[in-house]
Order: C-alpha cells, then structure tokens, then sequence
C-alpha cells in the first residue's frame, strides 16, 4: 500500500487532547521523524483529508519548534491547534469552544519607571480557515469565533495583575491558553495557514482545580476535536475548486503542470513560455531564439 502524504497536521499539548481528536480518525498509523517526533496518521472519514495527529506536549518554545518540524517533514495544507483554553467572558460558557480569529501573545513589553509599556504581538488566522469555520460553526451556539491571549503561563486568579493586564490591554480576547502563538508564529513563518480551536474547560479562575476535577477538561477537548472535525469537513485541498456550480475539481491554473490543448498533463511548452516546474536544475539555462524558414515567429 503506497504511503499516503498527510495533508492537514492537528497538533495537540496534551494527551486527553490527542485522543478526542484520535477517535474521530481511522486506518491510523505511525510515522516517525529521524530526529524522534511521532506522528499518527488516519483518514478523516466522509472528507478527502488524510490527518497527521502530533502531541507536542506543553509549552510555547516547545510549540514553536515542534511546529516548525512538522511544517518542513510532513509538509501540511493547513494546521489546526486544538485543546483546552480558560474562558475570559462570562458569556462563554465551560463546554464552548473558542476559534481564535487572531492570536495575542501576552507578554511582550518594556518596564519602565512609568510602569509597563506594552508591545503587542499578534497574528491573524488564515482568511481561508476561518471562512470555513463561520461555514461549519454558524448554527452552533456554543462556538465563538473571537481572539484569544496565549503566554506561558496558567491563569488562575481573576483579580491578579496578570487578568488586569489582559483586560486592559487584550480586552477583545474571549479565552487564555499557553501554546498558540508558538503555533501559529511558526506557521506563519513557513508561509502556511493555521487555526487555533480551543474548547472552554475552567473560567481562569480559582475554581480552575475544581472544574478539573469535575470532567471539564476531556469534554472541552472533545468539543474542540468536534469542532475541527466541522471545520475541515467543509474545508477543500488547496488545489481544488468548483466549476460552473459543479463540484468538478480543477487545479489552479497557476499550480502544477500545464496542460496541452487536449487538456492532458505534462505539455511544458504553451508556444511562449516554457514550464519548469516540477523540474530539477543543478546549473543555468539558457534560452535561444531559432528563426523560422518562413519568417514567422
């Protein structure tokens, strides 16, 4: 059986978030990187995407460098984070699941004698991905598509300096969690288009250990698997499109070989330009103008 290439990486913290997404995967197998990162890949049944699943465990540093592999080794359309986040609105309830239209990271600023000065940093998700989440998500009304703050640290205190900092300065965002913008940094980096899906497990307050305690955690994930299952159900590879209202897929005519006037692939000479592409060159070329007996050109 030839080697199905992953088309989407799902990257998760940790590992009740892997096995919510796991479970909506079938004909999984493993895939191992030289340097030791694993990968499960499956097929996500009823969508033409094959899924390469990575638990990354905890932290940004980690995050972003674990992204960064998986961008360059399995080579994804797209990627999708997906876990548990803390709530930052009290209409946004435990059990809902927050899609980040952008991402802050927290922490960045300069202290002075004045106090703080805040540098934000922030990345937009891609226009492509939210689109398709407002497609699959529009109905449900326990999916908020909103921003959220990412830094390393867990929130637990609503009245700490900390939650004044972000009502102050991210007062947009609707949940808090640690691992996000070293994912979409990463993706953003490499060119790709990334989506952060995080299911709402606890409000960031002291309450936190207990609605742990309580299940909220798995359920979150589980929605937040749910949801990005939604999510690329209505998502279509890259390369495909509609035609006429027909669901024909058709290549970007400025992606992949060129086809001949019988519409078949591999003509690499359209009578003006030449194709390259997909070509390998260890040296320079060079192209010659050759006249024609009749004199045309």
């Amino acid at each position: 059986m030839p080697e199905l290439q992953p088309t989407v990486a799902v990257l998760t913290a940790l590992p009740l978030e892997y096995k919510a997404v796991q479970a909506q995967l079938t004909a999984v197998r493993k895939r191992e990187h030289p340097r030791g990162t694993r990968a499960a890949v499956g097929q996500l049944p009823g969508t033409p995407w094959s899924v390469a699943l990575v638990e990354m465990g905890e932290g940004t540093l980690a995050a972003a460098a674990l992204t960064e592999r998986v961008m360059t080794w399995l080579e994804p359309q797209a990627v999708l984070f997906v876990g548990v986040a803390g709530s930052l609105k009290s209409d946004i309830g435990l059990g809902d699941v927050v899609v980040a239209t952008k991402v802050y990271g927290i922490h960045g600023g300069k202290e002075t004698p004045e106090g703080f000065l805040v540098r934000p940093e922030a990345w937009r998700a891609s226009h492509r991905l939210t689109a398709a989440a407002r497609d699959a998500l529009r109905d449900d009304p326990h999916a908020h598509l909103k921003p959220i703050a990412a830094g390393d640290v867990v929130l637990a205190a609503p009245e700490s300096a900390l939650a004044e900092h972000l009502r102050r300065h991210y007062n947009d965002a609707a949940a808090i969690e640690t691992e996000g913008s070293g994912v979409v940094s990463a993706v953003d980096l490499a060119g790709g288009d990334a989506l952060v899906i995080r299911g709402i497990s606890d409000r960031a307050d002291a309450d936190k250990s207990h609605t742990d305690g309580e299940g909220w955690q798995p359920r979150a994930a589980e929605n937040a698997a749910a949801a990005a299952v939604a999510v690329l159900r209505e998502l279509r590879p890259f390369r495909g499109g509609r035609v006429g209202g027909s669901d024909r897929e058709v290549e970007d005519s400025e992606e992949g070989p060129h086809r001949g006037a019988t519409g078949a692939p591999g003509a690499t000479y359209g009578g003006d330009h030449l194709d390259f592409r997909g070509s390998t060159f260890n040296g320079p070329f060079v192209a010659k103008r050759v006249g024609r007996e009749n004199g045309e050109r």
